[in-house]
C-alpha cells in the first residue's frame, strides 16, 4: 500500500530536535511554529501529506504562520484527550486508505499504529529524513538553476 499521510507527534519531535527553534522553549509558539515550517518543507520535497499533533494543555492555538492551503495540518488536543490519542484514532481511519507513518518516540504509540498495519518511525531516523530530502532537494535545484544559466549564457552568445 502507499503510503497516504504522515502523523507527527510534535512535542516528541521537538524534544529530539534541539538544533530547530534554538533557544526557544520546546512547547513555545515559536518552537511549534519552527517546526510546521520545517515539516512544510518536507511536505513539499516529499509530496506526502503531513499532520502534527500537539497537546493542548496551555498551548497557544494562533494559525501557524504558514496557513497557506496545502500546508501542513496543525491539530491540537482538547481538554481530555492527549495528542497520543488523536494520532491513534487517525491511524486507524486512514487504515482504509493506505499505511500511514506514525513519527514519534512513545512506544504505546507505535505498536498501535504498527497493529494498524501503519509504520513507525524514531524521532531521530524522520529528523535524518528530512534533513536528507531537504538537502537532495537543494541540490537538484541547484543543478536545474546551473543548467539554466547555461542554456540562457549559450542563447545569448549565439
Amino acid at each position: 500500500m502507499a503510503l497516504v499521510r504522515i502523523l507527527v507527534d510534535g512535542y516528541s519531535l521537538l524534544h529530539n530536535w534541539p538544533e530547530l527553534a534554538e533557544g526557544a522553549p520546546r512547547h513555545s509558539e515559536t518552537a511549534r511554529d519552527a517546526l510546521v515550517e520545517m515539516l512544510t518543507q518536507y511536505q513539499d520535497a516529499c509530496g506526502t501529506p503531513v499532520t502534527v499533533f500537539f497537546d493542548g494543555r496551555g498551548a497557544r492555538r494562533t494559525k501557524p504562520k504558514n496557513d497557506a492551503g496545502k500546508s501542513v495540518e496543525v491539530l491540537f488536543s482538547s481538554a481530555g484527550q492527549t495528542a497520543d490519542d488523536l494520532i491513534e484514532r487517525a491511524a486507524a481511519r486512514f487504515q482504509s486508505y493506505g499505511e500511514v507513518l506514525a513519527v514519534t518516540d512513545d512506544f504505546a504509540i507505535r505498536d498501535t499504529v504498527g497493529g494498524f498495519n501503519g509504520s513507525v518511525a524514531s524521532c531521530g531516523n524522520f529528523i535524518a529524513l528530512i534533513q536528507n530530502a531537504l538537502a537532495s532537494l537543494e541540490k537538484k535545484l541547484n543543478n536545474h538553476n546551473r543548467s539554466e544559466r547555461n542554456r540562457f549564457s549559450r542563447s545569448r552568445s549565439a
